[in-house]
């Protein structure tokens, strides 16, 4: 296009003013201030200079979009003043999905911030003395409920520094000592690589920390574990190999300078082949002989029994406790289900110490953390494992996703439908076409890397979509459904979508077939 062109075009463009005054925009100041409105306007316009600059509109094309500018400053305005953070349908089959915001929290969750955020809350108020109390006594009293089966059972080399609670053995499990376990507490803290943070701080600081050179991960955002240590004023002390260490390396590395010893689970990863890690029992019976604290990075950290739903060797925190590790860190929302948050379970005297140090008041969680996280916990104690959603989500049988996937999919329009049922394909339209195949899903989040769950999918193909490009139109619904792609086919994993979202799934797909 000329440049002579293009000047004449750039003149036809309204000032900012003029479109202030517009008798189909002057509402909208009144409704959502002149200075949005403003904004909306001048990025309407500048994105027509754009355009006039880039050679894509000619004086009849930049005509239509004049006569359209009301209402696309009118869209301008209503995205910029709506959130952008948006609910999501997760239909990709990974669990603890890291972009799409982990855990769901459960229902009564929800309620209970509603209900303490919503007005004043005892948050740090002792309602039985009237003197300020601890946040931590709304949480740490379900933990000690949780955890009160190991208090029941001395750790192995572990002093017995409590008394009670011998008779509440509820696994059903030969007690390793008569003996009960040392007193347990649980402080929370903003996530698991703060807890990390202030435990090594608090225990390590200016000394050393063993940990083998296979242990030394890096989770998402490119966070490392030796960089966290670093920051922590402790001095990292690798030992062993990437793919074998012994517990004779650990031994020979400590010195007077030794304040910890240190496990990570590696959640994200697995070593095969020609490996060798040292076991648990093995760490605890060095770390008490020598007098050290023993501690572990568990990353995910359940409160369930996984083996419950096919999933074997994900250590849960209770399995650590009973070892003998002294202090536990792990996620509330990965495999617990809750909030973020970063959760430090260990002996009651070493807790202390990381509650006294000045770093917990700066990586402490407010009341919005503490009340979803009382209300998950509080259906672990009960029992209620289907009310947390990823628990639920766990337990589904491969069968209870056929159905609904079988259902969905009749809800599609398409004439060919009970036709195809009886072949394995659900849809036949024009331009979209859905089969039912066998698949798998992922617990995700960076726990139990090897995991999966058999599952039944759906596949879609589309006439004149890629498979990208059909991702890309759900994406743009409200709410947007998230899929994942294989094999140059949209895959619809129904074990992360909630039964309720189906029928919103089947109306989406029917407006793009």
């Amino acid at each position: 296009m000329p440049p002579n062109t293009k000047s004449a075009l750039f003149q036809k463009l309204p000032s900012t003013d003029e479109l202030l005054q517009h008798p189909e925009l002057r509402f909208l100041a009144e409704r959502d201030g002149h200075s949005a409105l403003a904004d909306a306007i001048r990025a309407v316009l500048a994105r027509l200079r754009e355009e006039i600059a880039n050679g894509r509109l000619d004086e009849k094309s930049l005509d239509l979009a004049l006569a359209g500018l009301p209402s696309a400053v009118e869209h301008q305005l209503r995205q910029s003043l709506s959130y952008s953070l948006r609910r999501v349908i997760n239909a990709t089959g990974v669990i603890l999905h890291t972009n799409l915001g982990r855990a769901p929290l459960a229902a009564a969750a929800f309620d209970h911030i509603r209900q303490t955020a919503l007005a004043y809350s005892n948050l740090e108020f002792d309602l039985a003395t009237g003197e300020r109390g601890k946040r931590d006594i709304h949480v740490d009293r379900l933990f000690q409920k949780l955890f009160e089966e190991y208090v029941g059972t001395a750790a192995p080399g572990c002093p017995a520094e409590q008394s009670s609670a011998g008779d509440r053995v509820r696994t059903g499990q030969s007690p390793v000592s008569a003996e009960p376990g040392p007193a347990l507490a649980t402080i929370v803290v903003n996530n698991n690589a703060a807890a990390v943070l202030l435990a090594l701080n608090s225990l390590a600081e200016g000394g050393e920390v063993i940990v083998s050179r296979g242990e030394l991960v890096e989770i998402g955002g490119s966070f490392r574990i030796p960089d966290v240590m670093s920051k922590s004023q402790a001095t990292l002390r690798e030992v062993g190999t990437t793919n074998r260490t012994r517990v004779a390396d650990y031994e020979h590395a400590i010195t007077e300078r030794t304040r910890l010893l240190l496990r990570v689970h590696r959640s994200n990863f697995a070593i095969t082949g020609f490996t060798e890690q040292p076991s648990l029992t093995e760490l605890v019976d060095l770390a008490h002989r020598r007098n050290l604290p023993l501690m572990e990075d568990l990353g995910s950290g359940a409160l369930f029994d996984l083996r419950s739903v096919g999933i074997a060797n994900e250590p849960g925190v209770l399995d650590s406790l009973r070892a003998g590790v002294d202090l536990v860190t792990y996620s509330g929302d990965k495999l617990l289900g809750g909030p973020q948050a970063g959760l430090i379970t260990g002996r009651a005297d070493l807790v202390a110490r990381l509650r006294s140090n000045s770093l917990f008041r700066a990586l402490r969680v407010d009341k919005l953390i503490y009340a979803a996280l009382e209300a998950t916990l509080l259906a672990y104690v009960k029992g209620d494992h289907g009310a947390v959603p990823i628990l639920h989500m766990m337990r589904l049988s491969k069968d209870e996703i056929a159905r609904r996937a079988e259902a969905l999919a009749a809800q599609i329009n398409s004439p060919n439908a009970h036709e195809g049922h009886q072949r394995g394909l659900q849809t036949s339209s024009p331009k979209l076409r859905a089969e039912l195949c066998d698949g798998e899903s992922v617990i995700g989040g960076g726990a139990a890397p090897t995991a999966v769950l058999p599952t039944r999918l759906i596949a879609l193909t589309h006439r004149d979509l890629s498979a990208d490009g059909l991702c890309r139109r759900l994406r743009q619904f409200d709410p947007p459904v998230i899929a994942r792609v294989e094999e140059a086919r949209v895959l619809l994993d129904l074990r992360t979508v909630f039964p309720e979202q189906d029928p919103a799934i089947a109306d989406r797909l029917n407006s793009i077939a």
